[in-house]
């Protein structure tokens, strides 16, 4: 079971996580939602094509413009209680490696922090124990936030993934964040290069064997470029067939752009599957 805020998914539930980010400089929207009124346009029609988690980030992943943790805060904190306000059922994260953002959104309402940089901050797990948020443990192969993996090399990519993540989610765990609410993710691209994320996904099910629950972040990465020689915006084929892939493997949560898009990749797969699907079916088909 997956518990995250008021949601309670079942052990084969798919889950749909929509990016929201409130940056001028994303790589993928370019500051399309960094005001209020096209971020929360975003989060409404997000949630009604069946994200059941919105998570929304004040810095972009990549090199930039410095953003302190007082500008971070601010573009999340108000923003984290409007949705919260607006959308009272609906799972907030907020994608931060630093506590005292951390502890700030959860303050406003946030249900679930996320980790994209593998514990670089250990206060952070401290944070979502104390407020009994949910905590997303990744593995970034000890790269610096908002550095690029220059010449990274791994014995065994997958054991690396595994004995990182699993440990920051048994700390987690020890600290008090709730067990049901601790997810772990490979980290693609995030020290890793497109070998290394390639290899991570084949090899997913290892990942899903530890019994923790697997986000997958893959929505138009670099991996997916690099593999099919295709700039950001042309990337959505490469990014739903690598969700699909995901999804056979056992992955439970996907952060994407395409929500409408990835809702279908998920349903079919289930369908596939023989598992429960994550948005209402339409149509009875074939009596399935």
């Amino acid at each position: 079971m997956l518990r995250l805020g008021r949601r309670e998914f079942g052990t084969h539930e798919p889950v749909i996580m929509a990016i929201v980010n409130r940056t001028p400089d994303s790589f993928y929207d370019q500051g399309a939602t960094f005001r209020d009124e096209p971020a929360l346009a975003r989060v409404e029609r997000a949630v009604a094509e069946g994200a059941a988690i919105i998570d929304i980030g004040g810095v972009k992943a990549g090199p930039g413009e410095e953003v302190t943790a007082e500008e971070e805060a601010r573009r999340t904190v108000g923003f984290v209680a409007e949705v919260r306000r607006r959308f009272p059922e609906i799972v907030i994260s907020v994608d931060t490696w630093r506590a005292e953002v951390g502890e700030a959104v959860c303050e406003a309402g946030a249900d679930l922090l996320n980790d994209a940089w593998g514990g670089v901050d250990p206060r952070l797990a401290e944070v979502a124990a104390r407020y009994g948020a949910g905590l997303v443990c990744t593995h970034a192969g000890g790269t610096e936030p908002r550095t690029r993996p220059h010449r990274v090399t791994y014995d065994d990519v997958m054991a690396d993934i595994l004995s990182v993540t699993v440990g920051l989610a048994e700390r987690a765990a020890g600290l008090g964040v709730p067990r049901e609410s601790i997810l772990i993710d490979p980290g693609h691209d995030f020290g890793k290069n497109t070998r290394h994320s390639l290899e991570a996904t084949r090899r997913l099910g290892e990942m899903v064997e530890t019994g923790w629950p697997v986000l997958v972040s893959l929505s138009n990465k670099d991996f997916v470029g690099e593999t099919l020689d295709r700039p950001v915006k042309e990337r959505v084929v490469g990014t739903l067939a690598t969700t699909a892939v995901s999804a056979w493997l056992g992955a439970r949560v996907y952060r994407v752009h395409e929500v409408a898009e990835t809702a279908q990749v998920l349903d079919m797969v289930c369908r596939l599957n023989n598992s429960p699907t994550p948005t209402k079916s339409k149509k009875n088909i074939m009596g399935l």
